[in-house]
């Protein structure tokens, strides 16, 4: 993986009001997104973030964080993203297993928001923390009684209590942060489009940091993403006309940031040769060709 500087990646994509972004663990993701429109507040200070009135996103180049690009093909298309990744041994946040009162949350992305006081919601994740922002007294007394107990554990009443308060979510790994301020939907609802948070205490109970369908390198965890605009998607993911351009763009970060095998496989593939099947006998070989047969469909060769 010989890329250029993280930092230009980093910044460039964040320019780009079509790339969103996310952060978290399998079962449990903030994720931010704007409208090219929207009004949007860049870092003052001259570091890798931005804040719209829906989320906020804030990231640190760090000399061990270490940008993954790859595709994932599956019937009927392809996913593609750059996952932000940091050494297994280099990774660990507090990994709380009960909600927890963290004191204000000092470096939040905006001013207004730093005396709001942050409390982890114990999840233990391995290089997450998922975390609320709380700026009204009553929901603060009642979260400090709540304290010291798994979210949750039978009878306990703060996660319903949470979904009708709608407090800001922040998730914050050890190179940065991603803050959601829109409406927790209700239970069978979905996210409106833009900023919002999972959490499904099911794939939680799994312990993963990311789906087994990516090809992560070994001793390498991920913890937060950035995702492209998608050659034959809208922001909505509802099919559209190629765009040849972005289909490009994301080649050049598979060339820079990617797996050479993989990268390699799928170069043939879009020429129209036909891989080495003993270069084929992995999952993550085939999901490579499975995407670029997807993108030579799309591309309609």
């Amino acid at each position: 993986m010989t890329g250029g500087s993280v930092e230009s990646l980093l910044r460039d994509h964040l320019a780009d009001p079509a790339c969103a972004w996310s952060l978290g663990a399998y079962g449990a993701v903030a994720a931010f997104s704007r409208d090219p429109a929207e009004p949007t507040a860049f870092r003052e200070d001259g570091g890798i973030g931005l804040a719209t009135q829906r989320g906020a996103v804030a990231l640190t180049v760090t000399p061990d964080l270490v940008p993954f690009a790859y595709e994932t093909g599956f019937t009927g298309g392809w996913s593609q993203v750059v996952a932000l990744c940091l050494p297994a041994s280099a990774c660990a946040m507090s990994r709380r297993t009960v909600l927890a009162e963290l004191g204000p949350d000092a470096a939040a992305a905006r001013a207004q928001d730093r005396d709001a006081i942050l409390f982890d919601l114990g999840l233990g994740l391995r290089a997450v923390d998922a975390c609320v922002r709380v700026a009204d007294p009553g929901l603060i007394d009642r979260l400090r009684a709540a304290a010291g107990r798994p979210i949750f554990a039978p009878g306990n009443p703060v996660g319903p209590l949470l979904v009708a308060a709608s407090p800001h979510r922040v998730f914050l790994a050890r190179f940065g942060r991603i803050e959601v301020f829109t409406p927790i939907p209700p239970d069978g609802g979905a996210s409106a489009p833009g900023p919002h948070t999972h959490i499904l205490p099911k794939l939680l109970r799994l312990g993963r940091t990311h789906a087994a369908t990516a090809p992560i390198p070994p001793g390498l965890v991920p913890c937060a993403a950035l995702h492209p605009a998608h050659p034959a998607k809208d922001a909505s993911g509802r099919r559209a006309g190629f765009n040849a351009a972005r289909h490009a763009a994301f080649g050049r970060l598979l060339d820079a940031w990617g797996d050479p095998a993989l990268t390699a496989l799928r170069h043939t593939v879009l020429a129209g040769g036909e891989p080495d099947p003993a270069l084929t006998n992995s999952r993550f070989a085939r999901s490579a060709i499975r995407a670029a047969r997807a993108q030579v469909l799309a591309m309609g060769i």
